[in-house]
């Protein structure tokens, strides 16, 4: 029955990963950056066959993929079939500057592209807005409400944050637009509940300035990590920054591991 909270229509607590295949650069500018800026986790992917391996272990995936480019639209036909048959669960959509109807038709209704087929001779603000409108009724981001990147041994993300008279440093464990979890070389006993302003953030060459408040912390193997939650006085330009480098630090290790 509609509306039933079976296991099999619950969103999953991660959500679920889209992938642009061959994009142009103004889909890459324009429609991948907002999907970033709305918390969803959305990559490029620039190798059909290598996407094809991955996506089995990826199988509630969405792939949008330009027909235009990287192999020609009759082999498209064929990737398509043999993503189907291989990994039945994972949704397509089409983008293309071919405008004409039988092409429409034949991906929507012979193939059956669930997610659309955009034209990308539209405004790219329409596409956009289409894209996301499909992916909302979809509910692709699951239970998840913000992306998140961790950054563990990495010496260029860090941050440093007054306390008594003087500044100290943290490493970064991970980040998203709500918070960060930090491991102090030395434990400076932060109080919980407490408001720290000026604080510094290092997220590779982009410096960030914000304040937080000490929500708690934990022990992982002999390490005390700090959790700090951003207030809401946070400049909205620094947010859009943070999630720019969580889509940069996101798409770095897909791509590591789809060029395995």
């Amino acid at each position: 029955m509609d509306g039933e909270n079976t296991a099999e229509n619950q969103p999953s607590a991660t959500g679920s990963k889209i992938f642009f295949l061959y994009p142009t650069a103004s889909v890459q500018n324009q429609i991948i950056t907002e999907l970033i800026q709305q918390e969803y986790e959305a990559y490029i992917a620039k190798d059909h066959n290598r996407l094809a391996r991955s996506l089995k272990k990826y199988p509630d995936s969405i792939v949008y993929i330009n027909i235009d480019d990287g192999i020609s639209e009759p082999e498209w036909e064929k990737w398509i079939a043999g993503i189907y048959k291989t990994v039945p669960t994972v949704k397509i959509g089409v983008f293309s500057s071919n405008t004409t109807e039988e092409l429409k038709n034949k991906y929507l209704n012979i193939l059956r592209v669930s997610c659309g087929f955009l034209q990308l001779k539209l405004d790219m603000t329409k596409i956009s807005e289409k894209v996301l409108e499909i992916l909302n009724e979809m509910n692709l981001k699951g239970r998840r409400k913000y992306l998140r990147a961790t950054a563990e041994r990495d010496a260029n993300t860090t941050m440093n944050m007054p306390f008594n008279g003087e500044f100290i440093n943290a490493a970064i464990r991970d980040i998203s637009v709500v918070g960060i979890s930090c491991i102090f070389k030395h434990d400076p006993n932060l109080a919980k509940n407490s408001l720290y302003k000026d604080i510094q953030i290092k997220l590779q060459s982009m410096l960030l300035k914000v304040e937080a408040v000490i929500f708690g912390s934990r022990n992982d193997g002999g390490e005390k990590i700090y959790v700090l939650l951003f207030t809401q006085r946070v400049a909205p330009e620094v947010r859009i920054k943070i999630r720019k480098y969580i889509q940069q630090n996101l798409q770095s290790k897909m791509d590591m591991e789809i060029n395995k």
